[in-house]
């Protein structure tokens, strides 16, 4: 979104005074009358958009009030369009930081945040109401897999290598062969943690649970609900523990102590315990280079992404080190 006259006059639609505005990440930020405020173009189909506020509203309804809400226009719709015919939404915007990974004390808010969303995110009507339907993980990394396997593919048969793509294509079977190996073990364990409990029991994730969309003030407030949607709470866990892991060496004692935080709250089942391992296990970061090599053209590849596949090799030793105690702990 173009932060401009033509952007800023869509608040005009709302009924606030805005005091004053300012850039943010693809967004505008509004000090109003009423509080701070964000507006953003929203770029998805209207049907989300309803779920999303519904789901907002919903975990509100819940208990949990550190979620972000989406503000209606004076007319009561969810979304108004700019000159452009660009669709853009008003969100309320809580005060606060970015939740630092580095800092230990937000890392454990961030997680007791996240078990009481969890335990707020409930909600079997709107399964019933937008036929909605989660995805196994097994399935999810099976489609994965495919990708890997296609760009593994596509890479045996080029001819002029460049740096990246040798350093890539020698490290390809060791992650995929690992890549299979969890998705075999999370299919055996599939009958525990299936998509049709999660739409039986309507339980929701955020989608996104990462520290720029995690805002810390004196409390921890959630932001970005773009991407819930009905699946197991592991997904989100996951995400959120894997970035810490990789930034820390797969440290084991920071991470117990994490999902200790998480338990305090909300005790994972076995079943989601498993879930958990696999998505830990899983070579998510190798997945994501050899996806952004093969959909960003083949040419070109940042720097940043050499150092990524280097890292990733430099830490294999510590994460199957870390997985073998997870199991000894959880499994």
């Amino acid at each position: 979104m173009l932060v401009n006259d033509r952007s800023v006059s869509v608040l005009e639609n709302y009924d606030f005074e805005v005091i004053r505005t300012q850039k943010s990440r693809n967004a505008i930020l509004c000090e109003t009358n009423k509080g701070w405020y964000i507006l953003k173009e929203y770029k998805g189909p209207v049907f989300r958009l309803e779920m999303m506020a519904k789901v907002l509203e919903g975990v509100r309804q819940n208990g949990f009030t550190r979620a972000e809400q989406l503000l209606y226009t004076k007319e009561g719709a969810l979304f108004c369009c700019d000159q452009e015919q660009n669709r853009c939404i008003v969100k309320s915007w809580p005060q606060g930081r970015e939740c630092s990974l580095k800092d230990g004390q937000e890392c454990r808010d961030a997680m007791r945040t996240l078990a009481v969303l969890h335990s707020a995110l409930h909600f079997p009507q709107l399964q019933q109401e937008y036929g909605l339907h989660a995805v196994s993980l097994a399935e999810e990394y099976e489609k994965r897999n495919r990708e890997l396997r296609k760009v593994r593919r596509f890479l045996r048969e080029k001819g002029q290598k460049t740096t990246f793509e040798i350093n890539l294509q020698q490290t390809f079977d060791l992650f995929l062969e690992e890549a299979e190996r969890v998705t075999e073990d999370v299919r055996s364990y599939g009958s525990l943690l299936d998509a049709r409990e999660c739409e039986e029991s309507g339980s929701f994730c955020h989608g996104d649970y990462q520290h720029h969309n995690l805002l810390c003030q004196n409390t921890t407030s959630v932001i970005n609900f773009e991407k819930c949607a009905i699946g197991d709470i592991t997904r989100d866990l996951g995400l959120f523990l894997r970035k810490i892991l990789e930034k820390t060496s797969w440290q084991e004692k920071l991470a117990f102590q994490l999902i200790g935080e998480y338990e305090k709250v909300r005790p994972l089942t076995a079943a989601e315990k498993i879930h958990l391992y696999g998505r830990l296990a899983y070579p998510e970061k190798f997945w994501k280079i050899a996806n952004f090599y093969y959909n960003s053209g083949k040419a070109w590849i940042p720097m940043k992404n050499m150092e990524k596949l280097y890292r990733l090799l430099d830490l294999e030793e510590e994460k199957k080190t870390f997985l073998e105690h997870y199991r000894g702990v959880y499994l």
